[in-house]
């Protein structure tokens, strides 16, 4: 393998990243990067390692000497300090992030987003370790133009819905209202890794996805997933479309998202790894907002899509 150069033009060396939640869908894809495209090796930590089986099996595997699978849960695994103290960065994913569960399940979602993290950030900074923590594009909370009277021709200005990684302010509904409690969770393992490193020199890169999408990322109810989970939107989209049911669009569907292929997303994610000069101490909005479109707007797309597969099908069975 070429030896790899950042982009000061510097060769990176090898490194030993300790990655929690590498057994989920954004860890899935991370580990295939790092494994088919870098030296680097991955200390991969999960309770589940169903979508990395096939990078662990078989040991003939070009890379099997450079990932190792460990199995704990981070809330009470004395095996964690250890690991990290193995590894020259810590990525932290482990986190519950279904919007489904914000309202049916906010204590689990606290305690996962900020208190599980907690000792994550803790042994980073007690041994001058990297730490790359995920975190969410939803710490933005709501837009300065969504407060604005709907018949405001403001509302049409761009200028109040941008989302700055130094300057937009984090906007949150009321306490009573559960669906923030993710939101809020996120935003304060934020702060405090920022405390962390103003304070005592912890080295931070904090990722905020905007929708990454692709394989692996959700579940099709009663098929790939238990029939009462409710997935993501595209998820929830496509079990419907599949089930000839209507799809549901709360508010008319006038919530607007900004989705990006989690391959893309990779790409952004390695440059942060192999660049640390760049990215140490940085907030990075990852996403695409030249690929937005509103719920109803995709809701029409999917339906465009599933009827034009259903034509071929047609045609194809009738030939």
């Amino acid at each position: 393998m070429a030896t790899r150069m950042d982009l000061d033009g510097r060769p990176i060396k090898p490194l030993t990243i300790c990655m929690i939640g590498a057994g989920g869908f954004i860890g899935s894809h991370l580990c295939e990067k790092l494994m088919a495209e870098t030296p680097h090796k991955v200390l991969a930590l999960d309770v589940y390692n169903d979508k990395i089986k096939h990078l662990l099996e078989p040991d003939s595997l070009p890379w099997a000497d450079r990932i190792q699978f460990h199995r704990l849960n981070i809330k009470h695994d004395s095996r964690l300090e250890a690991l990290i103290k193995m590894a020259d960065l810590t990525i932290n994913l482990a986190a519950i992030c279904t919007p489904a569960d914000y309202n049916t399940r906010p204590l689990d979602t606290i305690y996962s987003n900020f208190i599980d993290a907690l000792p994550v950030v803790k042994y980073c900074s007690e041994n001058n370790k990297r730490l790359i923590h995920f975190s969410t594009c939803e710490v933005y909370g709501k837009t300065i133009g969504s407060f604005l009277p709907k018949d405001s021709p403001l509302r049409q200005d761009p200028a109040y819905y941008v989302l700055k990684e130094d300057d937009s302010p984090c906007i949150f509904g009321s306490i009573e209202k559960q669906r923030w409690s993710y939101a809020c969770a996120k935003q304060l393992i934020e702060r405090l890794i920022y405390a962390e490193g103003a304070e005592n020199g912890l080295e931070f890169t904090i990722v905020r996805p905007f929708n990454w999408i692709g394989p692996r990322m959700d579940f099709i109810p009663g098929i790939d997933g238990p029939s009462e989970g409710v997935p993501r939107v595209l998820a929830c989209f496509s079990n419907n479309l599949l089930r000839h049911e209507p799809l549901k669009l709360v508010d008319g569907g006038q919530s607007q998202r900004t989705f990006v292929y989690i391959k893309d997303a990779i790409e952004a994610v390695l440059l942060m790894i192999e660049n640390p000069d760049r990215a140490n101490g940085q907030i990075f909005n990852v996403g695409n907002p030249n690929n937005e479109v509103t719920v109803r707007q995709l809701a029409e797309m999917m339906t465009e899509v599933k009827d034009m597969i259903d034509d071929i099908c047609f045609f194809i069975d009738h030939m």
